[in-house]
This record gives C-alpha cells, sequence and structure tokens, in this order.
C-alpha cells in the first residue's frame, strides 16, 4: 500500500536539484574535489543464497548495511562470466571506434518513444560520447556492429537474473516477504535503459569533472567499466570517496525510486565521474526501473511518527519525463518526489 499527500507539501522549485540530476555546485569550489580511498561495501551474491546459515545470515547483514548506510557496494560472485562483461565492455568501444557519425547521429534526437539515443558532449562539466538505449522489456540495439548487439543482450540476459535476487535479499532484508520489492516495482515489466559511456584519457579532458554531481532514478543501477577509478561517491558520513571495483565486480547503487518506496530508508547517493585517469574508459551502467506506468510513493510500511511521509507518488514514466525529459534520458527525478518537511 501506498500513501498520497497534498500537492501543497512538495518541494518548492529553489529546493530542488537541477533538471539534469546535477546538485547546484559552488562556482567558488575548488575544480578539483578532495576524496579518500576508503573501502566500500563488498557483497557475496551467492552467500545471500547459501545453505549454510551463518553463511547467509552474515551476507545479508552486510548488504543490509550497505543499502541503508553506503548506497553503493561491490558485487561480487554473481555468476555472470568475465567473457560476457568483457564481450559487452569490448561492444561498447567498437561502436564508438567503428560506427561513422552519419550513423550514430540518426540517434541523436530525444523524442517521445525513442529506444535509442546517442550524443557527444564536450565541455568543462562533461566530457564524454554515450549511448543509452532501452534494455528491457523489450531489447533495443543498434545493429552495427552485429558483435556489439549480441554481446549487449547477452550481459543484460545475465543481469536480469541477479538484479530480481536482490530485490528478494533487500525484500527479506526490509522485513517484507521476499516478492515485496519485485510487486512494488513490477521489475519483470520494469523498464531498463543501458547507459553506455566512452571518456577519452586525461590529456584530452577540458574539466576535472567529467560528469558533474548527480543521483540515478530506478530500483538499482549496476556499473561495469574496463579499468578500475573515475567514480567519486559521496558518504553518508558526507565525505567523497574513491570508489575501487575489484576485477569481475559488478558496482550496485541504490536507485532513487527504491529511496522513494523505503520513504527514505535506503538512500540514493550523490556520485560523479572525475578525470583522474591517463587512458580511455568504457563503462556499461544500466538503470534498472520500475514498470514505467508503476506509481511509486513511500510505502505504509515504512511512514511512522518517527518517519514522517518524505516523499510525493508518481508513475515512474511521469517522473523520469519531468522537467521536458524523455524516458530515455534517464534523468533524476528525486526533486519532484521530495517534499518540504516541518523543522
Amino acid at each position: 500500500m501506498v500513501l498520497t499527500i497534498p500537492s501543497s507539501l512538495v518541494v518548492p522549485f529553489s529546493h530542488r536539484i537541477s533538471s539534469n540530476g546535477a546538485t547546484p555546485i559552488d562556482s567558488s569550489s575548488p575544480a578539483e574535489i578532495m576524496a579518500v580511498d576508503e573501502e566500500i561495501p563488498t557483497i557475496d551474491y551467492f552467500a545471500l543464497f547459501s545453505a549454510d546459515p551463518s553463511q547467509c545470515s552474515t551476507a545479508m547483514e552486510r548488504l543490509s548495511i550497505a543499502c541503508e548506510h553506503y548506497g553503493f557496494f561491490n558485487l561480487v560472485n554473481h555468476g555472470i562470466a568475465d567473457g560476457v562483461m568483457e564481450g559487452a565492455l569490448r561492444g561498447v568501444s567498437d561502436f564508438v571506434g567503428q560506427t561513422a557519425v552519419e550513423e550514430k547521429s540518426k540517434y541523436r534526437e530525444a523524442h517521445p518513444g525513442a529506444k535509442i539515443l546517442w550524443d557527444s558532449n564536450c565541455h568543462a562539466g562533461e566530457n564524454r560520447e554515450y549511448l543509452k538505449v532501452v534494455a528491457r522489456p523489450q531489447f533495443h540495439c543498434p545493429p552495427n556492429p552485429p558483435s556489439f548487439r549480441e554481446a549487449l543482450g547477452e550481459y543484460q540476459t545475465k543481469f536480469h537474473d541477479v538484479k530480481l535476487g536482490l530485490a528478494r535479499a533487500m525484500s527479506l532484508n526490509l522485513g517484507q516477504e521476499v516478492s515485496y520489492i519485485e510487486n512494488a516495482f513490477s521489475l519483470e515489466s520494469g523498464l531498463d535503459v543501458a547507459a553506455m559511456n566512452f571518456y577519452p584519457p586525461n590529456l584530452n579532458s577540458k574539466g576535472t569533472i567529467r560528469l558533474a554531481d548527480h543521483t540515478d532514478p530506478g530500483f538499482i543501477i549496476s556499473l561495469v567499466q574496463n579499468l578500475d577509478g573515475g567514480l567519486q561517491i559521496l558518504t553518508h558520513q558526507g565525505k567523497w570517496v574513491n570508489v575501487h571495483i575489484p576485477p569481475n565486480a559488478i558496482l550496485i547503487q541504490v536507485g532513487e525510486h527504491l529511496e522513494v518506496l523505503t520513504n527514505g530508508k535506503y538512500k540514493s547517493r550523490i556520485h560523479h565521474v572525475t578525470g583522474n585517469y591517463k587512458a580511455k574508459r568504457v563503462t556499461l551502467v544500466t538503470l534498472h526501473g520500475p514498470s514505467a506506468d508503476k506509481f511509486v510513493a513511500p510505502a505504509q510500511e515504512f511512514v511512522d511518527d518517527s518517519h514522517p511521509l518524505a516523499y510525493r507518488g508518481m508513475t515512474y514514466s511521469d517522473g523520469l519525463k519531468s522537467n521536458d525529459n524523455h524516458e530515455i534520458e534517464v534523468q533524476s527525478c528525486i526533486a519532484q518526489h521530495r517534499i518540504l518537511l516541518p523543522y
């Protein structure tokens, strides 16, 4: 069951983050942000479902801490072969390097119903070439190179099962029945968008920050990349941390809509991409969302006198299309959900 709130309690525009999901940045602040090397939680996916009660309990406790306090964790022992992940990343590189700009430009315009979007940005706040495709409920991908479509499709199919497993483990940690999140978001028909990014080497960068501060919509966000580094998160302790992803691990981020559903018990953390690397960086980020028409609001299980209603409800599609965006752009919409609570 979800709760609704009066429109009068919506956060004023002045309290919102910008339409592209970036938080306001003080122009007087230094271009380079000081971050520390600190481990983020690592979750053994296999251990979450272990027949050994002790092993399972330990893994579930670590998952609970990771979701409630960090909002990010590295997922290991997930069952997706190295070759599948490497093949998908290689496919992104092949698309960038082998596809003519004229062909890519066919996907440059975002519009209602668009399933593929490509663009290239190079300015002080962002420096990347990117491709976004709707991966679920129906898979879409440019036809060339053919190996790219096959490799990306295989990875998305494999990760779908992992996503459902994480939803079930998180549901139990929240004190709910095993299919709670799966049903709350209608994940079998969920809108998944794969956002692939190609960042040129640092010597070509026009700015220290490659992609500005933001959070991402959806249930969870998964990330695989070709090299370690380049991502920083703002932790629950208020400090920036350099994210290091072990080989064959998948970085998982709590999405904005899991934050909404749990009324802020699990929070999506601000992060950005930096230019502190000398080689090309290729990333495959997938935003795993609820069904487009699913109404998402705080569930009554997470609202009480100590935790007053903090978000308003709306369909996933309406959130993504706020501020004149389109679904394929998968821009942050947490500001449209958030309400101003009295002090």
